[in-house]
């Protein structure tokens, strides 16, 4: 059963599954050897296949099931030894031969599950299925002439839909699974997951109802391909909904677009079911038959799993599962962690600045880690001044500053620079604490009566007295030992 868990909205409990389009990264078509490159000319990436000419007949691409064994493996779902194409029938104008070559009631890929934290609080969302099927084209509207026209270079691309149970009860939490989602396809391979460019979008399935009430009208917001727009697209579809329902109108099923303009869903048309669509078995395509040696042959290549390497780090690093989990957002962030966390041996203390400080640079300036001015080495060599206590936490920061500025300065070059050593010496730093124990009698008479802020007073003024070079360790410990605590 699915850990997430209910989040009322003025009374209202909000419903949510997920369908995601995932383009697969294969260098040409589901069922044709066209390209699939984005950017190209208007209908220069189709052939006769993809356009529904008389006489042509489609042939499976090898390389998209491989990327669909490889989800069913990462997510830790059933994948059918033998599945079906079907054709999903309707008429649009980019739909070349008039239907969809999809997969209805056999899919490829069968149940499996994504779990993922939302803050510290561990979720996990069900999985219905992941089925292969075809793109369709591209209606293009120019409005300043007053024409459409149509490209066909994305139909026939091969796509993965991936559908879940309808476990998702917040727009948060529909960002945290979609994140996670992208996550995994990016990590295995089988997506670019570029969004701007169609190759991850996602379709919200969206109702609301009283606690304890049987599910509501759901309506479907389509080609959410921002993860900022698709909380604000699930925020307003939210209200609305509710907004209706008290007003005494009744939610009619529905396709949804959301516009950013206006931050407002608008209905698009009414949502067809499955019976709309006169699935059938597509007669040109034999079923598509996988053995488990293939399986195993694509397990065996298939990278450590985000999921494995969080396990491996909460067992050989003694990281938290939540810091562990963080740590394997992408592949470059958990290769920066590793290595500075050998070379330092301090993973905890590794894994604090990348969570913390690190990201928060690399947030500011819309960087990726692997952007990072400052190398893991150097990271391992600021940590293990810390952890030796060379200089201070704070004064790391100050370290980072000079790092992030000039990567070819060392830590030990910014450190003596800056004159950021702690002061180490005993005898000195007791010196500055006698005195300046001697100058508060007001904080030392609280601390004598258990005022811990007072305590704290007296720790800051010595960092003041030495100008922030006292370790605090050190300081606290000869305060308490001078005071007789």
């Amino acid at each position: 059963m699915s850990q997430t868990t209910s989040l009322l909205v003025h009374g209202y409990e909000v419903v949510i599954g997920f369908e995601t389009h995932a383009q697969l990264s294969t260098q040409s078509k589901i069922f044709s050897r066209a390209p699939t490159a984005f950017g190209a000319e208007p209908n220069t990436q189709a052939c006769a296949v993809d356009l529904a000419l008389p006489g042509t007949l489609p042939v499976m691409n090898k390389g998209a099931v491989e990327r669909a064994i490889r989800l069913g493996l990462a997510l830790g779902s059933h994948i059918a030894e033998e599945s079906v194409f079907a054709r999903k029938n309707y008429f649009y104008p980019d739909l070349p031969k008039g239907y969809q070559i999809s997969q209805f009631e056999i899919p490829v890929v069968q149940g499996g599950e994504v779990s993922f934290f939302l803050g510290e609080e561990k979720k996990t969302v069900r999985l219905v299925r992941a089925h292969l099927e075809e793109d369709a084209g591209k209606s293009l509207h120019e409005d300043f002439i007053g024409q459409s026209g149509i490209d066909l270079n994305r139909a026939g691309t091969p796509l993965l839909e991936i559908v879940t149970e309808p476990d998702i009860r917040s727009s948060a939490e529909a960002v945290a699974y979609a994140k996670e989602l992208h996550k995994i396809v990016t990590w295995i391979g089988i997506c670019d997951g570029n969004m701007q460019e169609g190759s991850f979008r996602c379709d919200a399935n969206v109702s609301v109802r009283k606690p304890g009430q049987p599910l509501g009208t759901r309506r479907e917001i389509k080609n959410l391909n921002s993860f900022k727009f698709m909380q604000q697209a699930i925020d307003y579809e939210v209200r609305w909904q509710i907004e209706q329902i008290e007003d005494g109108n009744k939610i009619q099923q529905a396709t949804v677009l959301f516009d950013p303009d206006t931050g407002e869903t608008r209905a698009m048309r009414t949502k067809e079911d499955a019976a709309d669509y006169r699935y059938f078995p597509d007669p040109d395509l034999p079923p598509l038959v996988i053995g488990r040696d293939w399986v195993e042959r694509v397990k065996a290549e298939m990278p450590e799993l985000p999921r494995a390497m969080a396990e491996r780090f909460v067992r050989d690093y003694a990281l938290p599962e939540y810091d562990a989990t963080m740590l394997t957002q992408s592949t470059a962030m958990a290769a920066f962690f590793e290595t500075a966390a050998k070379a330092s041996g301090q993973a905890k203390l590794v894994s604090n600045w990348l969570m913390g400080e690190f990201s928060r640079r690399l947030n500011a300036e819309e960087r990726d880690i692997a952007a990072s001015p400052v190398s893991a080495e150097q990271l391992a060599a600021l940590v293990g001044r810390i952890a030796d206590g060379t200089i201070s936490n704070n004064a790391g920061k100050q370290v980072l500053d000079v790092l992030w500025a000039d990567a070819s300065s060392t830590v030990d070059a910014a450190i003596e620079a800056k004159g950021l050593k702690q002061m180490n010496d005993t005898g000195a730093l007791e010196k500055i604490v006698e005195d300046v124990i001697a100058a508060n009698a007001d904080n030392v008479a609280q601390v004598r009566a258990g005022k811990d802020k007072a305590f704290n007073a007296l720790v800051g003024q010595v960092m003041k007295a030495s100008k922030g070079k006292a370790n605090p360790a050190q300081a606290n410990e000869l305060i308490k030992k001078k005071l007789g605590l």
